[in-house]
């Protein structure tokens, strides 16, 4: 027989008691349960970041270290040796007690291990925030603003520096609470070690250390007695100790040295050495000169909009609870953690901005900033709640503005997955096309290549496919399962698939046949496509042929092994009668630009071109391949057919290779070139190359050219020194040389058109007062630019009206503390000889210390450092020296044959 309804309701009712108690005492731990378990369920989907083979050998060398097995640790990089292993020495601990050696296992190891100490980060994060607010949903809120950041949370896997520094900064900062409040040794001693664990992650720890020093003695001004005082001085001398030998202990770079390991950590925060260059809205940048506004621009649009007024309205509420009662700061240690997170999330970035330190990657180097920032989001929350406590509809619909804006992060996160790291608010543009990719950095990592191969598997089961690729790829496909591995063969045949990263959106042959595709807001940010005709549908090659007969209505542009025609902005490469068994062909083109800003922002580096790669595809006896120009592409192009597999365009034993010029503007960099040999007289040496300056109609840029190169010549590194005329438009980098140093190999940066080789390398906008260059062994020249022509022809009709101050081989004017050699009829062959010029000064201590005993300064130059041609006549013009000058000597002179002739002026200054 049931029980009466009275008997049964108060048992639900209790148990229903039960269990909300129970969830609320145990709502945090649930919850991280759950995001455990969805972590280890999805971890084997996120790729391999580039510096996780560096981390784990910088665990391996402390490891050898610690063992006995190496003598020291200085032989490892300069750069990573400084970072702890508190984290990847436990990491590499657990791979070698699994007995785990494939690459696969390891990687699937490290990102769960990571993931986990996230977790663990933010349990006490929630831990913390109980402590804080007095309502739980408050401390809930603060947890699912920890785990719901996208980015943050993808870099949870795959980011053993940055990540397990912000999670142990949040364990930090709840055992700073505990100890202040609980104020025994035993707390003290576990804060220490906690500090010390954080700073060996990244030096930047060490913020903690003054700052619970400052709160101790603050406790001890305020201490009632002798006794209580003493406790103090004890409990924190512990911490003091603990965090400092916690750190030693932990830093076997620091054992030797540690002055060194601490002077050295600090200057790689302050100033690393890496400069690279870094898109940020939509202009490149070198990393050590990005805006101040840098790291504060990636948070804004990187973070989840919800929790930005949020963040702003709990730092606007810790701030005036300080100013309002700046004593109780000092005595409440509730206060005085919400001032330490204030400064915790403000300071750091401020410091960066004002000494300029290197950043890159977005703001990742400051995600520990995000721990302070949880807490202080939580705060503004809560106070939102709590204003709205009286009114049940607004305080329902702050709840649902809450829930809502935090379902809809975790929606984006799942439709994007396991892409979370590109993550963007609405704050920028995400719709309009291609926006986002030409504003900023996007998957820098190259982790999308990973999902690429893994969609390709998927799509042909059991076969083999040939995906070839660079070193990104290669990383990507070393973490597969060793059965996928296989199906992956690094090389072999014909390629099936390429993987093309933020492609080319306009290219026919992509247009045509994606095999797979993937875009995140705006952007292609992987693809594939089948090369093959029998992976060709129907449609394609009816797309393809149509193409085909377009190309045909006009005349090529170049003849070759492959015609090339031009319709517009494409380029179409035809040949009639393929070999169906003939290699793959490979097809590029690259543009040289008069002037860098004439390149897309990402492009814009310091010696900028840009590259367009195409494959062909087979038709049955015809074979074509197309490249659509981009609207940039206005100039000079290298159109070229290279090898499959050839790095380069350098031209294999038997296969057919060409590279021809072509100017989409005139002159073209061919008619440059032609134009220059045709007046220059044949180099003195006969390895060197022409080298020279193109600054007409707005170039500015440096060419090498040299006839019949051989391949020797064109793989040889040619070094390019370029001196500033004032030494401040240096690069930091470069100051103490003196020099800005662009040494690069040719083939990188030119081409080699019927066997001639051509580089051409853009000049950088400051005043260049000369340039050295050649190849090491083989030649080197020096070069000056030219004086501006204009200028030239107008001090030259100026002098016409003037008798000169001398007469020689030139006619010799001292003016306006310039010495000007003027010649009505000349020839380079009148110019060719150096140039000498010796300055004697009224006073002798005008000169330098080693010019004093010969009485004067020695000035030779080449003619081309201050002079030019025009209309059969030349004009030279010498900037002179400050100080009062007694006469000048001047004339031409030849290597072990003397002067060729010789003047003097007195008396004009």
């Amino acid at each position: 027989m049931l029980p009466p309804l009275r008997h049964i309701s108060p048992r639900l009712a209790d148990r229903g008691r039960a269990a909300r108690n129970f969830l609320t005492a145990h709502g945090g731990l649930i919850l991280c349960a759950l995001f455990l378990l969805a972590g280890i369920a999805t971890a084997g989907d996120y790729g391999i970041g580039p510096d996780a083979a560096n981390q784990r050998q910088t665990a391996v060398g402390n490891l050898d270290y610690i063992l006995g097995r190496a003598a020291g640790i200085e032989s490892y990089n300069y750069h990573d040796r400084v970072y702890g292993v508190a984290f990847e020495l436990p990491l590499l601990l657990a791979e070698r007690a699994l007995g785990l050696t494939d690459n696969y296992h390891i990687h699937r190891l490290r990102l769960t291990l990571t993931h986990l100490f996230f977790i663990v980060g933010a349990y006490f994060c929630y831990r913390l925030a109980c402590r804080l607010f007095p309502n739980r949903l408050i401390a809930l809120f603060a947890l699912l603003i920890f785990l719901l950041h996208p980015r943050i949370y993808a870099h949870s896997f795959f980011n053993s520096k940055d990540l397990p520094f912000l999670s142990m900064l949040m364990i930090a900062l709840y055992l700073l609470e505990r100890a202040f409040r609980k104020d025994t040794p035993g707390a003290f001693l576990l804060l220490g070690i906690a500090v010390g664990l954080l700073t060996n992650l990244r030096i930047m720890g060490i913020m903690l250390l003054p700052a619970v020093i400052v709160m101790r003695e603050l406790d001890w001004f305020q201490a009632a007695g002798r006794p209580e005082r003493r406790r103090i001085l004890q409990t924190g001398g512990l911490f003091i100790a603990a965090a400092v030998l916690t750190t030693y202990a932990v830093t076997p770079y620091a054992w030797s040295n540690p002055v060194d390991y601490l002077t050295t950590s600090l200057e790689l925060t302050i100033d690393h050495p890496y400069v690279g260059w870094e898109l940020f809205q939509g202009a490149p940048f070198p990393t050590n000169e990005l805006p101040p506004h840098y790291a504060v621009t990636w948070f804004s649009i990187t973070t989840p909009p919800l929790l930005l007024p949020l963040g702003l309205m709990g730092m606007a509420l810790v701030a005036a609870r300080g100013l309002r009662r700046p004593g109780a700061v000092f005595r409440n240690t509730r206060l005085r953690l919400q001032g330490l997170l204030l400064a915790a999330f403000l300071l750091p970035p401020l410091a960066a901005a004002l000494l300029g330190s290197n950043q890159y990657d977005n703001w990742r180097h400051l995600y520990f900033l995000y721990a302070p920032f949880c807490l202080l989001a939580a705060w503004g929350g809560g106070w939102l709640l709590a204003a709205l406590a009286r009114q049940r509809r607004w305080r329902l619909a702050a709840y649902a503005l809450v829930g809502t804006g935090l379902g809809l992060v975790l929606l984006q996160m799942a439709q994007i997955h396991p892409w979370q790291h590109d993550y963007f608010n609405f704050l920028v543009n995400r719709t309009a096309p291609e926006q986002l990719r030409t504003q900023y950095r996007m998957d820098s990592w190259r982790l999308a290549y990973r999902e690429g191969l893994a969609r390709l598997l998927e799509r042909h089961p059991g076969e083999t496919l040939v995906v070839p690729g660079g070193r990104n790829l290669a990383r990507q496909r070393e973490i597969l399962p060793p059965a996928a591995r296989r199906r992956l063969p690094v090389s072999g045949g014909r390629a099936d698939y390429e993987l093309i990263r933020l492609p080319n959106p306009g290219q026919p042959d992509s247009a045509f046949n994606w095999a797979f595709r993937r875009q995140i807001y705006n952007n292609t940010l992987i693809a594939a496509r089948p090369l093959h005709a029998a992976r060709m549908t129907p449609a394609a090659s009816a797309a393809y042929r149509e193409l085909h007969r377009q190309a045909l209505a006009g005349e090529p542009i170049i003849r070759a092994d492959y015609n090339v025609y031009r319709e517009g902005r494409r380029l179409t490469f035809v040949r009639e009668n393929c070999a169906p068994e003939e290699p793959e062909a490979w097809f590029g083109v690259r543009f040289f630009p008069h002037r860098p800003e004439s390149l897309p922002p990402p492009l814009r580096q310091g010696i900028s071109y840009a590259l367009l790669n195409a494959r062909g595809v087979s038709l049955g006896r015809l074979c074509l391949a197309f490249i659509l120009l981009p609207d940039y592409a206005r100039e000079d192009l290298l159109i070229y057919q290279r090898a499959p597999g050839s790095p380069g365009i350098h031209r294999p034993a038997g296969l057919p290779v060409w590279a021809e010029l072509y100017s989409l503007s005139r002159p073209g960099l061919g008619e440059l070139i032609a134009d220059y040999r045709r007046n220059r007289p044949p180099p003195t040496i006969p390895a060197a190359f022409d080298v020279f300056i193109d600054r007409a109609a707005g170039r500015n840029r440096l060419l090498y050219a040299k006839a019949d190169c051989t391949p020797a010549e064109y793989a040889a590194t040619i070094t390019l020194h370029i001196y500033p005329v004032n030494r401040a438009d240096l690069p930091a980098d470069h100051m103490d040389n003196g020099f800005e140093n662009r040494d690069f190999p040719p083939d990188h940066y030119g081409g080699r058109p019927a066997g001639d080789c051509v580089a051409v390398i853009p000049l950088p906008d400051y005043p260049i007062a000369a340039i050295r260059t050649g190849q090491e062994g083989r030649w080197e020249t020096n070069l000056y630019p030219p004086a501006d022509p204009e200028q030239l022809r107008a001090d030259y009709a100026a002098l016409s009206a003037i008798q000169p101050n001398a007469r020689a081989n030139f006619d010799l004017y001292w003016r306006d503390n310039r010495l000007l050699y003027r010649r009505e009829t000349c020839a380079a062959a009148d110019t060719a000889a150096g140039f000498f010029l010796h300055i004697i000064p009224r006073d002798i201590a005008a000169l330098p210390a080693e010019r004093r005993p010969a009485g004067f300064a020695n000035w030779d130059f080449a003619f081309a450092r201050y002079g030019g041609f025009f209309d059969g006549r030349c004009l030279a013009a010498v900037p002179l020296p400050n100080y009062p000058i007694k006469a000048i000597r001047t004339g031409q002179h030849l290597p072990g044959q003397g002067e060729v002739w010789a003047a003097e002026l007195t008396g004009s200054r």
